[in-house]
């Protein structure tokens, strides 16, 4: 099969979270089961653009209402991710720094989408799916089946992926007349509550749709922001498949981005040796047991809580453990998360901002790793943590309740039913009894390390879906 993969993000272009990773990954998984996987993103001014080479596959112009564009698609020569890249140059919109964030993204991922099935509807063949990850691509499935100029390619699947429902793209009429030509009769496949929605169109228009975990196709028939009652009706083409995480990417036994790698047979030494190169760079001691937190510091992942969970652990266990914090994002955490730490030196420190050497770092150093989620459709972190060893604390809920086990329930993770101050605390607690225990901490991380969240199952599911 051949299987084009449309997405805002892919690892290591472009990447924001766990959207960049999975885009970065399935398709390599997909072609060494046999299949041709590529990727088309949009071409932002990232770093692996400027050192890598690029040949020009497709010059032409696309048209966003009453206004032309150049389009200029670049293909990556070395096929180095282990699938073909194809980056969609648009003068304006695409060529920026950050992924998302300015005031015309409405107009730069409707452009992107346009330019993408310009270039397929040249081709002398038709793809045998078209996969859109989440609302930046979700017009696809919408144009392909109504609009004129793509009527040729309205045989070829499209499959959704939702990565997180919250998100959606969501835009007024008055930009409508931005598409190309379609019959106005189907203008309510576009629409939701008032306005354009990108993700509700692709659920209404997408031959099949898929979840990144099991549990979240459950809880997003109660919790899809004011989209439940949709996807309900559309449940009959849904699937949850859990995402998996590249062996090859996250492996500690060959992860350069380590000061020291190991493997189960040396899980001990090496543990130690990256989290006493971790201590000495944040000023923590290695002997106490390490918390950590990495991801974005927004109410979705709990973060809003951290600064008084971190408080009353600090406090109330006053030179116990540690913990350190990576991540950035809603400026007001940021701030509180700072200031915490005049009044633990030594037990208590931040890196604000996003460092993926760092988080490799940390995974390896680290004891446990911190998700109280609100919302977590699958979760990778939690996935990178049992690889490296690191035991997860997570709330039981999607993809966290999927791939976490208690060890009360006999399992190799602490579990907590309520994103609060009070159940994140105790678990914070458990931790610490835990770390006390050597003999079984050891046993439950050689453990948690032989535990296979690769991509390979997922890839084959993913096959399987495109074919009925």
């Amino acid at each position: 099969m051949e299987i084009i993969h449309l997405s805002a993000e892919c690892y290591p272009i472009a990447k924001v979270g766990g959207l960049g990773d999975v885009v970065g990954a399935l398709p390599k998984y997909q072609n060494k089961l046999g299949h041709v996987a590529k990727v088309v993103m949009p071409a932002y001014q990232t770093k692996f653009l400027q050192e890598n080479e690029f040949e020009v596959c497709y010059d032409g112009w696309g048209k966003l209402g009453f206004q032309n564009f150049p389009v200029r698609i670049f293909r990556e020569k070395t096929n180095k991710l282990g699938f073909d890249l194809y980056l969609v140059h648009i003068a304006g919109l695409m060529d920026r720094e950050k992924v998302y964030g300015y005031d015309d993204d409405t107009e730069r991922f409707l452009a992107y989408q346009i330019a993408v099935l310009d270039w397929i509807s040249q081709w002398e063949h038709r793809p045998d799916v078209i996969h859109c990850h989440d609302h930046h691509t979700g017009l696809v499935p919408f144009m392909t089946a109504n609009c004129v100029q793509y009527r040729h390619l309205s045989q070829i699947p499209t499959v959704l992926t939702i990565h997180n429902a919250q998100y959606q793209g969501q835009f007024g009429w008055d930009k409508l007349h931005y598409l190309p030509a379609f019959d106005a009769w189907n203008a309510g496949q576009l629409g939701w509550k008032d306005s354009i929605n990108p993700l509700a169109s692709a659920i209404k228009c997408a031959w099949k749709i898929t979840t990144v975990s099991p549990s979240y196709l459950d809880e997003i028939s109660y919790n899809a922001n004011g989209l439940e009652s949709l996807l309900a009706q559309e449940r009959g083409k849904s699937v949850g498949i859990l995402n998996g995480i590249d062996n090859e990417v996250w492996n500690p036994a060959t992860d350069p981005m380590l000061p020291k790698n190991f493997a189960i047979r040396t899980l001990e030494n090496g543990k130690r040796a990256n989290k006493e190169a971790l201590c000495s760079v944040f000023n923590l001691n290695a002997d106490k047991p390490l918390f950590t937190f990495i991801g974005r510091l927004v109410g979705e992942k709990g973060a809003d809580l951290l600064p008084e969970i971190f408080y009353h652990a600090l406090n109330n266990n006053r030179g116990e453990l540690n913990i350190l914090v990576l991540g950035s994002g809603d400026p007001e955490v940021e701030t509180r998360l700072e200031q915490l730490k005049p009044s633990f030196p030594g037990n208590y420190n931040t890196y604000i901002g996003y460092n993926e050497q760092l988080s490799h770092q940390i995974y390896a150093g680290a004891d446990f790793l911190l998700m109280p989620s609100r919302v977590e459709p699958c979760g990778l972190n939690q996935m990178y943590a049992l690889r490296y060893g690191t035991i997860p604390i997570v709330r039981r809920i999607g993809g966290l309740k999927d791939t976490v086990v208690d060890i009360g329930d006999g399992g190799f993770g602490i579990c907590h039913d309520q994103s609060s101050v009070w159940d994140v605390g105790h678990a914070i607690w458990r931790g610490m009894e835990l770390f006390k225990d050597k003999k079984r901490s050891k046993e439950i991380r050689k453990f948690m390390m032989q535990l296979d969240h690769s991509w390979d199952r997922a890839a084959q599911q993913y096959i399987d879906l495109y074919q009925i």
